[in-house]
């Protein structure tokens, strides 16, 4: 078993429901298991014959160091556009109509984001930076408060 398909496996376990997980193939025994409900606290123990064991130990300890700089470099580049007003959300400027944004796209400053409707008057919401939306945190027509996440974007 190479690091890939060890990675291929460490991902399979963690978006699974299984709480424990038991492989051995030859001298190489793997043994992974959920803390409590969720994917955020699991334990993997592996045990390779000495001759793979730096091999893989190195290249777990790459994959972690790579995900956590990628981690750390979408958290100082998102930005949150919030509300500014108590009302009621809507993607499109019609019932009818395409949304302002989907997931993906790019906008830049001033691009209409949304529109949030409060006593009648439809407020159009404008991003505040350039780059890509990455998720849209409010669903059609939900009521939403001042301050509210509305959308996440990957600054550019």
């Amino acid at each position: 078993m190479d690091i890939n398909e060890i990675k291929k496996l460490i991902k399979v376990f963690e978006s699974s429901q299984v709480t424990e997980l038991s492989i051995s193939e030859g001298d190489l025994k793997i043994k992974m298991s959920k803390n409590g409900s969720g994917v955020s606290g699991y334990n993997a123990s592996i045990t390779p014959s000495n001759s793979r064991t730096e091999n893989i130990d190195e290249g777990l300890v790459k994959l972690e160091t790579a995900k956590e700089k990628e981690i750390q470099k979408t958290e100082e580049n998102l930005h949150i556009i919030n509300s500014p007003i108590v009302g009621t959300f809507y993607r499109a400027p019609a019932p009818d109509a395409d949304p302002y944004v989907q997931v993906g796209d790019t906008v830049s400053t001033g691009t209409v984001l949304c529109i949030v409707e409060a006593m009648k008057l439809m407020n159009e919401i404008e991003s505040d930076v350039s780059g890509k939306v990455v998720k849209i945190l409010v669903e059609n027509g939900t009521p939403v408060e001042y301050g509210q996440p509305l959308f996440q974007i990957i600054k550019s």
